[in-house]
């Protein structure tokens, strides 16, 4: 569905000195930077596919995306998007694909939803029946009804974000390009919002790339990642492989019926990450897992333990500090 080689995307960008006379000598001669945004990055993507692309602030993913959507034009390289070139911006590629923002809107300020989704169906050529069936749908997944009728202004933000994924997908796109899309919203507006858009991928098939901050969307939806960083692709495969690679431990989270001493819960193969209070928390590896969850169970009055992944945060902040390529 999505196929891209040797994409890059560079920047020639001014710069000069603070100062009235640095800024009037600019007006004769400046001095220009290159930016390397994207710099050569190759991945394909299959039909169906959920997955997160993933960097720090700056790293080239925003530019990949629009890039793929065909709101910038490559510096060199190639891509297609569900056999379209995106740059050539043609209809029937445009009909295929939508970007949702966190960040940005489509609904009109002073108009109710409702609105926005018949303009987006005279703009798309949505046939009746479909947009009717489309529209129903979404309505019922999201739980749209009361909101249609208000001027978006008076929306909140994780109402607006329900509708602004409805507005995106009534013409049923085959490849959706989500970034950031629950920025800002509550923890219960973030599981509404990933729940969604795991339902519509399974539904109908549609691929899904996914950015976000927000490392419980990425768990939750995105079976594999590609990392990207300083404009190059440092990891392509599954989340769950890297996480093994990086960190092959189990984070043993304990709930303790009294406050014990850091000594006592410290055991061999196992290294204390955090005590507070009545919570503990041990780093153990693989091999040395059942060994220490028997001696803490012996040792210690443990009301609760739970045994889990290292976070993600910790997982990418490891793979960033490694040397780009």
């Amino acid at each position: 569905m999505i196929e891209v080689s040797g994409l890059t995307k560079h920047y020639r960008v001014h710069e000069r000195a603070p100062g009235v006379l640095a800024a009037m000598r600019s007006v004769f001669r400046r001095s220009y930077r290159a930016v390397k945004a994207v710099d050569g990055i190759s991945f394909s993507i299959t039909e169906g596919e959920r997955v997160g692309f993933l960097g720090p602030n700056g790293a080239g993913k925003t530019t990949t995306l629009k890039m793929l959507s065909g709101l910038l034009y490559p510096t060199s390289g190639s891509a297609k998007v569900a056999g379209f070139v995106p740059f050539e911006r043609s209809a029937g590629f445009l009909r295929s694909i939508m970007l949702v923002a966190g960040q940005k809107q489509q609904l009109l300020w002073d108009l109710p939803p409702q609105d926005t989704f018949e303009l987006n169906r005279a703009i798309y050529g949505v046939p009746r029946a479909q947009y009717d069936a489309s529209r129903d749908e979404l309505i019922t997944l999201l739980r749209l009804e009361p909101l249609l009728g208000k001027p978006v202004r008076q929306l909140s933000l994780g109402e607006r974000m329900k509708c602004e994924l409805a507005a995106a997908l009534l013409h049923r796109p085959r490849v959706l390009f989500l970034d950031e899309p629950t920025i800002g919203l509550d923890i219960t507006m973030q599981v509404v919002v990933r729940d969604f858009i795991r339902r519509y991928n399974e539904q109908h098939g549609a691929t899904v790339i996914l950015t976000s901050h927000y490392m419980e969307d990425v768990a939750a939806l995105c079976p594999r990642i590609i990392v990207i960083d300083h404009g190059h692709i440092v990891y392509d495969g599954s989340l769950s492989e890297l996480v093994r690679t990086l960190r092959p431990e189990k984070r043993v989270r304990l709930s303790l019926g009294r406050e014990v001493a850091r000594a006592d819960i410290e055991q061999e193969g196992a290294r204390l990450v955090s005590l507070e209070g009545l919570e503990a928390q041990l780093a153990v590896g693989q091999r040395e897992l059942s060994a220490v969850i028997g001696r803490l169970l012996a040792q210690l009055p443990v009301l609760d333990l739970t045994v889990e992944d290292p976070p993600l945060e910790e997982v990418l902040s490891e793979l960033f500090a490694r040397p780009t390529p």
